[in-house]
C-alpha cells in the first residue's frame, strides 16, 4: 500500500451525542472508494481537529478525539478532512509477539493486509483487558508452528 496522505474537502452538519461525549460531525456524502481510515484530522475554520471516523450504512460520522480547540461549528460547516493513507506501523508490538511464541503460533503467516488488519484491530482497544482479549483472538487464528521431528 502506498504511503500517502490524502485530502478531502468535506462538508456536513453538527449534532451532539446522547452522553454530551461532545459534537459530532455527520458527513454530506458518505466516506468511501478507500481503504478503512480509523481516524484522520479535520482542518475547519483554519484549526486542524485530530477526529476518530465511524462509516455506518448510510452515512460518515467524524467525532473529534483530542482534548483541543475545537472551533464553534454552524450548523452547516465545511474543511478538508486528511487521512494518512497506509501509514498504520507494520511490526507487531511486543506483548502480541510474545503471545504468539508462548502459543506455538506462527506471527509471520499473516500477509500485509491481514497483518494490518490485525494490528488495527488490536489498536483500536480502549481497556488492557479488551486489548489482552484481541490479543487471545488474534493469536488463536494464527497457525501452529511446525515442529520438526527430531
Amino acid at each position: 500500500m502506498p504511503r500517502t496522505s490524502i485530502s478531502l474537502p468535506v462538508e456536513g452538519s453538527v449534532g451532539r451525542t446522547s452522553n454530551s461525549d461532545g459534537p459530532f460531525l455527520v458527513l454530506t456524502e458518505r466516506l468511501d472508494g478507500h481503504d478503512t481510515f480509523l481516524s484522520g484530522s479535520l482542518d475547519v475554520d483554519g484549526v486542524n481537529v485530530p477526529v476518530r471516523i465511524m462509516t455506518l450504512d448510510d452515512v460518515t460520522v467524524l467525532h473529534p478525539t483530542g482534548s483541543g480547540t475545537m472551533p464553534t461549528l454552524r450548523a452547516r460547516w465545511s474543511g478538508t478532512l486528511h487521512l494518512a493513507h497506509g501509514l498504520r506501523p507494520q511490526v507487531a508490538p511486543e506483548d502480541l509477539e510474545s503471545a504468539a511464541e508462548t502459543e506455538g503460533r506462527i506471527l509471520d503467516a499473516l500477509d500485509d493486509a491481514e497483518l494490518r488488519y490485525a494490528l488495527t484491530f488490536l489498536s483500536e482497544a480502549t481497556t488492557p483487558g479488551i486489548r489482552a482479549a484481541r490479543i487471545a483472538a488474534i493469536v488463536s487464528a494464527l497457525p501452529p508452528a511446525v515442529r520438526s521431528a527430531a
